[in-house]
């Protein structure tokens, strides 16, 4: 090889790997928007099922969606109405009492008291609960900042939805357009199936959540729980984790009852829980998951942790959507490759070649 050769190939690949080092740049420059627009077209895909229910009852798309969006709105504007300012009050007196109540389960409980003497726990959360007022005092501009960016957050992902729910079929034309022209059929069925799961996915998820944040209050407000509202919400937010978000919340709400109560009322509510529990996984979510793609339990563990790795609690709730959708795509290539080899035809015999006659050979002879 000569050295211009040489030169030209090394002068090929430094441009080549200078492009890639810029897109690359590029692509970390702009993550916060791709996070954006990935949230925002996950929204869009989980709304699309009421939309195209909608549109089966003849309403045209464009009023589909701002019915939608019109009444999505009035349940997150009616939810903070009704149940923000008592929960955040709650929440704060349940912050304001966590001394109190930390003396309360050392006295009540030899294991806790051995660990807290150990690792000095009474005394780092006496000096948390002594500092918190100073440090939302002291960080008031940071915390007007960071609620302005979380509100322009959520306006340009709420743009963004309302663009992909109107576009959404547009959209679903241009992926299958990329797919060469044989392919087409099969990759806008997989589209189709993808956004179905994900839809129903998201929307059952949600309505299972809500079941377990409203029955969680009926039972705390019924035994006498306090903090029986901010509890409720944070049982519906932990549900929303799959795997160990149920019993995150459950186990919130036993050592708040532990602490504020008396010990049957904890032992009652444990066992609502583990009972409420076993409803949910056998009788509520087969019966609002039916349509969605089933996945084994190690699969939506490692989807969970590897979501909440990227992108935090969003992640987590995205990431078991993507894996279904991908174990969609992925079902025909598999079942494609478990197919036993086709059978070739039996080959034909051989067509036998007839000796010659004697009267021939006598004729050959001199």
């Amino acid at each position: 090889m000569t050295f211009a050769k040489t030169y030209r190939l090394a002068i090929a690949a430094g441009l080549g790997l200078l492009t890639v080092g810029a897109g690359a740049f590029a692509l970390y420059s702009v993550r916060q928007v791709l996070v954006q627009v990935v949230i925002a077209l996950f929204v869009a895909v989980s709304l699309d099922p009421a939309v195209r229910l909608l549109i089966r009852h003849g309403v045209r798309r464009s009023i589909a969606v701002a019915i939608i969006a019109v009444l999505a709105l009035a349940l997150l504007v009616g939810f903070v109405w009704s149940l923000v300012p008592q929960l955040v009050g709650q929440a704060g007196q349940l912050l304001d009492n966590i001394p109190h109540y930390q003396e309360v389960l050392q006295d009540r409980s030899r294991t806790y008291r051995e660990v807290a003497d150990r690792y000095g726990l009474t005394e780092k959360l006496t000096e948390f609960a002594a500092s918190l007022p100073e440090k939302i005092g002291g960080g008031a501009l940071g915390v007007v900042t960071g609620i302005f960016s979380a509100l322009v957050n959520v306006l340009l992902v709420t743009v963004l939805t309302l663009y992909f729910m109107a576009d959404l079929p547009r959209l679903r034309r241009g992926l299958v357009r990329l797919v060469p022209r044989a392919g087409r059929p099969r990759a806008a069925q997989a589209i189709n199936v993808v956004v179905d799961k994900v839809g129903g996915y998201m929307i059952g998820n949600l309505i299972i959540s809500l079941f377990a944040g409203v029955s969680s209050f009926i039972c705390l407000f019924a035994l006498g729980v306090p903090y029986a509202l901010p509890l409720a919400v944070w049982v519906a937010l932990t549900d929303l984790l799959p795997m160990i978000g149920a019993t995150v919340g459950a186990a919130g709400c036993c050592i708040v009852a532990l602490v504020t109560g008396d010990i049957t009322s904890t032992i009652v509510l444990i066992v609502f829980f583990l009972l409420y529990q076993q409803v949910e996984n056998y009788l509520i979510a087969p019966r609002v998951l039916r349509n969605t793609v089933d996945m084994s339990s190690v699969a939506i563990l490692l989807a969970a942790l590897v979501g909440a790795a990227i992108l935090g609690l969003v992640g987590a709730l995205m990431s078991i959507p993507i894996a279904a959708a991908i174990k969609v795509l992925m079902t025909p290539v598999v079942e494609t490759l478990n197919e036993p080899p086709a059978r070739e035809p039996p080959a034909e015999p051989p067509v036998p070649i007839p000796a010659p006659r004697d009267e021939d050979s006598s004729k050959l002879d001199p």
